[in-house]
């Protein structure tokens, strides 16, 4: 099989680099990469292997995807503050969890990015 080469369209748009650490990571020092290994928020396009950029510097609001720390790990859903503060899940396979029935529930960062690879070309899960 070949490939012929071509001029990429957008090679009159392009300004240089695009530095992906400045783009993507507002406060370097307080984030963190995470991979996804649930379904449990599919419907936020948050897919097993998915890399999430965390910052642990934000507070979260209504409405935020956040990383939480419960008794029985850590999770990702979204954060919802009414009518009582629970973890939501995208997917209707799971159930939502309430934060005060969850003792020790713990929100520790805020999902600023996500990041999905749709062709696996390196040997990683």
């Amino acid at each position: 099989m070949t490939t012929s080469s071509f001029p990429s369209p957008a090679a009159d748009y392009l300004d240089g680099a695009i530095d992906l650490v400045s783009s993507l990571i507002a406060h370097p020092s307080a984030t963190y990469v995470l991979r996804a290994s649930s379904d449990s928020m599919r419907d936020a396009a948050i897919l097993p292997g998915s890399l999430l950029l965390v910052d642990t510097s934000l507070t979260p609001v209504d409405g935020d995807i956040v990383v939480a720390r419960l008794l029985s790990g850590f999770t990702v859903k979204r954060l919802r503050l009414g009518p009582c503060p629970q973890l939501v899940p995208e997917n209707a396979r799971y159930r939502a969890v309430k934060i005060e029935e969850e003792e020790g529930a713990h929100i520790v960062g805020v999902v600023t990015t996500v990041i999905t690879l749709t062709r696996r070309t390196l040997n990683r899960p």
